[in-house]
């Protein structure tokens, strides 16, 4: 039997396209901006000296964070941008610009200064609560992280996609506390060269993302043609 274009299994096929590319989006852009991977020389250094226990009740304490931080903008976004009266175009071109500044920074090997401040490690190393700050909030939720929530948020039409999105929050919250929790066999396997080398990686992929968001934005405003 041949199927025409607007027969239910290829509608189905066409929804279950969109659905995969919006998760891998989601997961991807979260993931990228959250980064834990250029987290992990200030956290070997805020919880150098402590015992494995410690290490993992900080990395918990980080990882849940930036979880239930990010989680609350996602959930909230909609009224967010109802309140202040902020378009999806606005914010799809003010997210670019962060993740733009963030995503030069990584191609660098750097952290972001929107992501950790001159002095934050000092402070963090005496601070028993330093999984909640620096650590969670801004090193993993910072505004880029929030800014790529919130234009994700702005774009999903359907539950499926703000399931997407919660996931997406998740899984990388679970990562960070993996790659956190056990960062000295993280740092020893990657070594210094192999973490610079993936956040180049990822700056890389977060700079395309950047000029994504600018196209989008420019796109709904109809200053250029949408994209295919």
């Amino acid at each position: 039997m041949v199927y025409g274009l607007h027969s239910p299994m290829s509608l189905y096929g066409l929804q279950h396209s969109v659905y995969v590319r919006f998760s891998v989006l989601a997961l991807s852009s979260i993931f990228f901006l959250v980064d834990p991977f250029a987290a992990l020389p200030t956290f070997l250094a805020v919880t150098a000296g402590s015992d494995d226990s410690r290490r993992r009740r900080i990395a918990r304490k980080a990882s849940l964070t930036a979880l239930i931080f990010l989680s609350a903008f996602a959930v909230a976004g909609q009224y967010i941008f109802k309140m202040f009266g902020i378009t999806l175009p606005a914010f799809e071109i003010a997210g670019g610009i962060i993740l733009l500044l963030i995503g030069l920074d990584m191609l660098e090997a750097k952290r972001s200064p929107t992501q950790e401040s001159t002095g934050d490690t000092e402070a963090a190393a005496s601070k028993e609560d330093a999984g909640i700050v620096p650590l969670g909030i801004p090193m993993l939720a910072g505004p880029g992280a929030i800014a790529s929530v919130m234009v994700l948020v702005g774009q999903a039409q359907t539950a499926w996609q703000m399931v997407a999105i919660l996931s997406s929050i998740f899984i990388t919250a679970a990562i960070c506390y993996l790659v956190l929790g056990n960062s000295d066999k993280v740092a020893r396997a990657l070594g210094d060269t192999g973490i610079r080398i993936l956040v180049r990686i990822m700056g890389l992929l977060l700079v395309a993302l950047a000029v994504q968001y600018f196209v989008n934005g420019f796109a709904d405003l109809g200053v250029i043609a949408k994209p295919s």
